[in-house]
């Protein structure tokens, strides 16, 4: 920046362009100022530090500025070529003080240089360079200082008020003034921390991928461990053996959820405050046997293991397998997945299956430890002596006791009698209320023969069923017949479902068409194509063997053929449909639920718990857990422990469903003609709320009897076969029931008969038998 000290005409006329602090108008005489003449240095470098003008000094500061950097410049040279010597490769680090005016001291430079005997021949070309360039800096200088004698004006002066140096100025390259070395500068410091941003950007980009990365990672870890089983294996004594992980787990086929509310079960009910439970299970669809007992074997949907249903067609095998055919079910070709007999075979753990449905198949060719063939007609109590005989057997820690003769850790067993009986006679028959007793007695003296044997903590115990029941009646029936023009089909699959394969693939969407069609006329029914929208939640479309139509009746209707069972000379005869129980209907329906519950080490729930309702294939999971196996990959995602929602209470056990009432038969009698006459009505197929009265008399109360006039009856085909028939009923031969001799007599009377009949049972129900 220019000083201007004198503004005056005296001032200019004086002194010519020349500035107050210019040293050729300093008096020689005065005392106070030495002599531009004087012949010592000293001396003049004190003049100079004191009478130099800004011109001067800027040219003086620049110098200096000239020389650091010249310095700096060589100690970063004479260091890069010793970092070269010493490693042989790789470039030295940058001087981060360059350009930043601070100045090494020579004596370090000169040790640095020295300290190397290899690079001697390189310090003599350095000091001859420096030579070099100390001579082109002297003449510079001079040539500064020169310019610099005639005051601030001139081409510098209009250089620095213009902000800068002209390019190609007299000065040289370098910065001429304060303002340029200051924009230098603070072009090296802006970059400087351009770069420490980059750096810092790079180095928290890069934090944040890390960040990331390890989140993920742990979130993985998380889920990995939430899919795990925490549940720890202990080993236990109970005083007279040493015992490893053991768990029960017995299956009471066609066990309805709700026949634990019936008063029937006692110690059933104790097992579910002692344990853990839902309300229910849903089974898999279709709510049958065979596949669902395989299901709770594999954790897998029925589409994933292959055993679709009970009987079925595989268009790659060309075969049809049928449950109740042992020359075919028992062939290992049909049976997909992994079994939890094979899993703990494989894992070291030994295996007893009692009758468990495909556990003779081969499976795997892995075969359990001990198993036993089906039997449908063996005693309870023999199950129960069968199951404390093998934790009889002495355990691993015997030396001396062969390794067949061991005792088994995994114990599965299969009790058919109630769904045998639901079958036969109804879910709200008679038969199955003792049925449902005697299997209760049985659980009793099973858990008795635990706290015999003190193992009461020490090994799991799971009760399962695999679906529920519903009763069927011949006004629900439907003809298949009647639906679909069966010279088409070549192969049915299911029952009381049905799924049809044509002939012909090019009749598959008229086929459908033409049920689609009926069915809004008949809403007792569904029609589905598997490829196309069979319901998601059933999980059933994803493998060959699945027909690729499918009829499916709302719950409590069955669909036959002419050669089983012909509807329409049914209902004119008056013939009783059997079975007379049927399950295999949406598997979410409340008639087809089933149960779990589970008790012992593996399962430290507090007493009664409650878990969210669960599907069948967490079975699997929960089983293997309890015993220390790894399961194989399955449709599950539960494991062990359960997390319990609260404990069951009274006042929150859920409704019983009632049985479907879809029709009503009005039969109207005579005393003179003695003529039968039907007439059906549509009910919807959706189980109503249940009443504290049997549904079988909702109309018996408008029921008016005459012995001198017709009599009109509104009689439901009932949703328990507890109900007697009319006398004009006429069952079938074989297992359609017995002929009724009355048929021609006592019309009237059957009818009196039946209603006090049911009369009697409706106060029995209320009075709870107490009188």
């Amino acid at each position: 920046m220019s000083i201007n000290l004198l503004d005056t005409s005296t001032a200019k006329g004086d002194r010519d362009n020349s500035s107050l602090l210019s040293p050729i108008a300093y008096d020689d005489d005065a005392s106070s100022i030495n002599s531009r003449d004087q012949d010592t240095d000293s001396e003049d470098d004190a003049l100079q530090q004191r009478a130099r003008n800004s011109r001067e000094l800027l040219a003086h500061d620049r110098i200096v500025l000239m020389e650091e950097e010249e310095l700096d410049q060589l100690v970063t040279d004479s260091r890069r070529k010793q970092e070269l010597v010493r490693r042989g490769s790789a470039l030295a680090l940058p001087n981060p003080f360059r350009n930043l005016g601070r100045k090494p001291s020579l004596g370090s430079m000169s040790t640095a240089g020295s300290s190397n005997e290899n690079i001697v021949s390189e310090k003599r070309s350095a000091e001859r360079q420096k030579q070099k360039r100390r001579e082109r800096r002297e003449t510079k200088r001079k040539r500064v200082l020169e310019e610099a004698q005639h005051g601030e004006d001139g081409e510098l002066m209009y250089e620095m008020e213009e902000g800068g140096m002209k390019e190609g100025s007299s000065t040289g390259d370098s910065s001429e003034s304060d303002e340029y070395d200051r924009r230098n500068l603070n072009a090296f410091a802006q970059a400087k921390s351009q770069r420490g941003r980059s750096w810092r950007r790079w180095l928290f980009i890069h934090l944040l991928i890390a960040i990331g990365f390890s989140i993920l990672v742990l979130a993985s870890w998380k889920l990995s461990k939430g899919r795990k089983s925490s549940f720890k294996m202990h080993l236990a004594s109970n005083g007279t053996a040493v015992f490893g992980p053991t768990t029960i787990i017995i299956s009471l086929d066609g066990f309805r959820a709700d026949f634990l509310q019936r008063g029937l079960t006692p110690r059933l009910n104790a097992f579910v405050k002692e344990g853990v439970s839902p309300k229910w299970m849903h089974p898999s669809f279709p709510s049958v046997t065979f596949p669902n007992h395989y299901t709770l074997a594999t954790g897998l949907y029925p589409e994933a293991h292959g055993i679709v249903g009970n009987t079925f067609w595989d268009p790659e095998l060309k075969a049809e397998f049928h449950y109740t055919d042992p020359a075919r079910s028992l062939d290992p070709k049909w049976w997909g997945g992994e079994p939890f007999w094979v899993t703990a075979e494989k894992q070291g753990v030994r295996s007893a299956i009692h009758m468990w449905p495909g556990s003779e198949a081969h499976i795997l060719h892995a075969e359990p430890t001990f198993v036993d063939k089906y039997n449908g007609k063996e005693d309870l109590d023999n199950k129960v002596s069968r199951i404390l005989g093998w934790l009889d057997l002495p355990g691993k820690e015997s030396g001396s006791v062969e390794a067949k003769g061991l005792r088994p850790q995994l114990i599965a067993a299969y009790v058919p009698n109630v769904d045998s009986d639901g079958h036969k006679y109804g879910p709200n028959s008679t038969e199955i209320r003792s049925s449902i007793q005697k299997v209760d007695t049985m659980m009793d003296q099973l858990f008795k023969g635990l706290d015999a044997r003190n193992l009461t903590h020490i090994v799991n115990v799971i009760v399962v069923s695999d679906h529920g029941m519903a009763t069927t009646d011949t006004t629900r029936l439907l003809q298949l017949e009647d639906l679909v023009d069966t010279s088409k089909i070549e192969h049915t699959d299911g029952w009381p479902l049905y799924g049809l394969r044509p002939k012909n693939l090019d009749d598959l969407q008229g086929l459908y068409d033409g049920l689609a069609e009926k069915a809004k006329s008949n809403p007792n029914f569904d029609v589905y194509l598997r490829d196309v929208n069979m319901p998601e939640r059933y999980h059933f479309s994803q493998n060959d063997r699945i027909a690729p139509l499918w009829i499916v009746p709302k719950t409590g209707w069955a669909i036959v053929t002419k050669e089983e069972f012909d509807v329409e000379k049914a209902k004119k005869e008056n013939l009783v449909y059997h079975p007379r129980g049927l399950h295999g209907y949406d598997h979410e329906h409340p008639l087809m639920r089933a149960i779990f519950i589970a008790r012992g080490p593996a399962f430290p729930h507090p007493a009664n718990s409650q878990v969210d309702v669960f599907q069948n294939i967490e079975v699997y999971n929960l089983l293997c857990d309890s015993l220390g196996l790894k399961p194989k990959p399955n449709n599950g995602t539960l494991r062990l422990p359960l997390k319990p929602i609260g404990t069951h209470e009274a006042e929150d056990a859920p409704q019983v469903p009632v049985d479907p009432v879809t029709s009503y038969t009005i039969v109207s009698t005579s005393t003179s003609s003695q003529v039968v006459k039907t007439q059906t009505i549509q009910r919807p197929s959706v189980p109503p709320e249940p009443t504290t009265s049997s549904t079988a008399l909702s109309s018996i109360s408008s029921t008016s009897l005459s012995s001198t006039t017709s009599t009109s009856l509104l009689q439901p085909h009932t949703t328990s076969s507890e109900a007697a028939v009319t006398p004009t009923e006429k069952p079938q031969d074989g297992n359609k029931g017995d002929q009724n001799d009355d048929e021609s007599s006592g019309g009237l009377k059957g009818i009196w008969d039946w209603l006090s009949k049911e009369i009697d049972k409706v106060w029995h129900k209320i009075t709870d038998g107490s009188s």
